[in-house]
């Protein structure tokens, strides 16, 4: 249970609750919303990371395992964003402790990953091919890839979309590299050989993607070198979360990223076919999951102001409708877009809309940062708060309730059961209150 001062936000946590833990876990597998019954790994992925790994983490686990085969992530169509599990499965092992789940995930991850290299790695730019983690239609691209001769809405019916390297996916990369080393070291393993892989993709992304002039990063190289310059929300949160962008490249991101009324967009500005009154479905558009993660990465490096507008946006969008999957970028009404010619729906009870909002409030507001040792704090309360509280917060084998006094990020104190602690073990057992003073 939220407590605040903002009875709006409280409302929007419920129901984010109940869209998660009621409405898209069912038989203990968490779908991916109201209009997809199943789970598939993107979604699987970014619903257990940004929350169901704390919330449900039995639904959690099963899920991320129900998107995989005995030895690979599945290998289906959107090749592109299957190593996002990686992040995911390390993600588990650090909230939860699962040790089982830890030496059962890192052999499908590294295996996925040695596949992906071999299949789908530009060794003339370092870079991974294929299509943006969130634009799986073809609203998402310019012309080329985009061919208005085909008339399929898949990317991957686009021949030229098979060979773009796409900032979010490349960072993705960098991230699931990451995660295999600490998933190697956690097992005793070497995991320096995907360290030097993570920084080399780095490395890529920063030399072929980033626009000194703009103060961006650009949406995708195409195979023969050039650099398309839309902006990529979510590849632009992602290159934060995922260290891709260093501290002067991250506050120039939260400068000179693009905001439209209602929101961050996918891709901006609006491709030549699409426009204000006929949005692309993956193009100028406000998909709340990509809002969540772009704000998450804003919290995370320290930039109050765009993360507080970013959670007033989705408070917005929210309020009025409930957890949709697409929202107009002007009106803020729910719109699917505009693809191959028709407006598609935007689908109810979508769930990384409501993990995504759950996580601005755990990581963002609370500021909770999860280690294999237990639980530390950096919040982002606003400024004028006296008192906040997460009441019932279940994590491991503790129930905890955390009171945060005063406003803004500095964290004076951080009491356990009375006692001034640096992080709460994550050993506990039972309940416990935690109490957080600001000033």
């Amino acid at each position: 249970m939220l407590t605040c001062p903002r009875p709006d936000l409280v409302a929007v946590y419920e129901a984010a609750l109940h869209n998660l833990l009621d409405v898209n876990t069912i038989g203990g597998i968490i779908r991916a919303g109201g209009g997809y019954p199943a789970p598939w790994t993107r979604d699987a992925s970014i619903n257990a990371w940004y929350a169901a790994s704390l919330l449900s983490p039995d639904a959690a686990r099963d899920t991320l395992l129900a998107v995989t085969g005995e030895t690979l992530v599945q290998q289906d169509d959107q090749w592109w964003d299957q190593i996002i599990w990686a992040v995911a499965a390390w993600n588990h092992v650090v909230v939860t402790g699962d040790e089982d789940f830890l030496a059962r995930a890192y052999p499908i991850a590294a295996a996925t990953m040695e596949v992906l290299d071999k299949e789908r790695l530009d060794g003339r730019y370092g870079l991974y091919r294929g299509g943006a983690v969130m634009q799986d239609g073809i609203s998402g691209y310019p012309e080329p890839p985009n061919d208005p001769g085909i008339e399929s809405s898949f990317v991957l019916d686009y021949p030229r979309a098979h060979s773009i390297m796409c900032l979010s996916t490349n960072a993705v990369y960098a991230g699931a590299h990451r995660a295999l080393a600490r998933m190697a070291a956690a097992l005793g393993a070497d995991g320096r050989p995907h360290l030097a892989r993570a920084d080399a993709t780095r490395a890529a992304v920063n030399r072929w993607l980033w626009r000194e002039d703009a103060g961006l990063y650009g949406y995708f190289l195409s195979e023969d070198g050039r650099l398309d310059p839309h902006q990529e929300a979510l590849g632009l949160a992602m290159a934060i979360l995922f260290g891709v962008a260093d501290e002067r490249r991250a506050a120039l991101i939260a400068a000179n990223t693009h905001r439209e009324p209602r929101g961050v967009v996918n891709v901006w500005p609006h491709f030549d076919r699409y426009g204000p009154g006929r949005p692309g479905r993956h193009n100028a558009i406000c998909w709340p999951m990509v809002m969540g993660v772009w704000g998450d990465a804003m919290a995370r490096s320290g930039h109050a102001n765009r993360f507080h507008e970013t959670l007033d946006d989705l408070i917005g969008l929210f309020g009025g409708d409930g957890l949709s999957e697409v929202y107009n970028a002007i009106t803020g009404l729910p719109d699917g877009g505009w693809q191959q010619g028709r407006q598609w729906p935007s689908e109810p009870d979508q769930t990384w809309s409501a993990t995504t909002m759950l996580g601005l409030v755990h990581h963002g507001l609370f500021g909770i940062r999860l280690t294999p040792e237990g639980m530390r704090f950096s919040p982002m309360m606003p400024a004028h708060w006296r008192d906040a509280a997460l009441n019932g917060l279940r994590y491991r084998d503790m129930t905890l309730r955390i009171t945060v006094s005063g406003g803004g990020t500095t964290v004076r104190s951080v009491r356990l059961d009375g006692r001034e602690v640096d992080l709460v073990p994550a050993t506990l057992t039972g309940h416990h209150d935690v109490r957080l003073t600001l000033g």
